[in-house]
């Protein structure tokens, strides 16, 4: 039985690492793809764990190689996705989460239509500048760039299957992981899970 792919997206600042974290540390049977970017690493990231950090030539390579699901330049940074690893996960039944912007999700949604694909808002825009100037590790010049995306990210939101306002982090968790638990409960997830219970029930007396 192939596992699930979710999508989560966000305007920088909404949280949504955090959520992601949180999310993974709440289920076990979940499992973050991770992405390569050309960006530098920030203070504490590891190679490996949160990004494969690669050049930008490296990165331009694999693109023509067609090794990516997805791709985007955001901030004048490169992001992409290994296909090959999502798509074998995929098929030994993993569950897996991507964490990309919207133009990544619409070209994963192309090659798998039935991803679910979740939006984190903020509760307002006051609270996204407080939260992006918090982090402390963006200038003021990346941080107003950020803030004026937001409009763009926001205009994408119909096209996602579920929004949550990341007001609190507890909340928001209990809402996500809803959203997982919900689609693990679909009714082909289940029939190919529960096959022999199911052929048992309908037997004739």
């Amino acid at each position: 039985m192939p596992g699930n792919l979710f999508i989560i997206s966000a305007p920088s600042g909404a949280g949504k690492t955090s959520l992601v974290q949180s999310l993974l540390k709440h289920d076990p049977h979940i499992e973050l793809s991770v992405s390569y970017t050309t960006r530098n690493p920030r203070s504490g990231e590891q190679n490996g764990k949160d990004y494969h950090f690669v050049s930008r030539e490296t990165f331009l390579e694999m693109a023509s190689r067609g090794e990516f699901l997805e791709s985007a330049e955001v901030y004048g940074n490169l992001y992409g996705t290994s296909q090959n690893w999502i798509r074998q996960e995929i098929d030994r039944g993993r569950d897996l989460l991507l964490e990309i912007d919207w133009q990544g999700a619409e070209q994963v949604r192309r090659l798998f239509p039935d991803c679910i694909s979740i939006f984190i808002l903020p509760p307002s825009l006051a609270a996204l500048e407080q939260r992006l100037r918090g982090r402390g590790k963006d200038s003021d010049e990346v941080i107003a760039r950020r803030m004026a995306a937001v409009r763009e990210d926001v205009s994408h939101i119909a096209e996602f299957n579920y929004v949550i306002i990341n007001n609190d982090l507890n909340d928001a968790l209990q809402e996500l992981a809803a959203v997982v638990l919900s689609a693990r409960l679909r009714s082909i997830q289940q029939l190919s899970r529960h096959q022999d219970l199911i052929n048992q029930l309908q037997k004739p007396e």
